[in-house]
């Protein structure tokens, strides 16, 4: 439970950092984002979601 935790933490981290950083610019990609297709939107969360699964695996194995 500790180690979901951590990296739930870490996710909200990597999540949260462009807003802080560039608060106006995601204002801008924000606006993008909802301009384009939603079968568009679902592939490139289902390549993101893949990737990370391959990152986490390749990640577990080299332990």
């Amino acid at each position: 439970m500790k180690f979901f935790l951590c990296v739930i933490g870490m996710v909200m981290i990597v999540e949260g950092l462009p807003y802080f950083a560039f608060p106006d610019r995601m204002k801008e990609m924000i606006q993008v984002i909802a301009g384009q297709d939603s079968l568009k939107l679902r592939r490139f969360g289902f390549f993101l979601m893949l990737a990370g699964l391959g990152v986490v695996y390749v990640a577990m194995e080299a332990n």
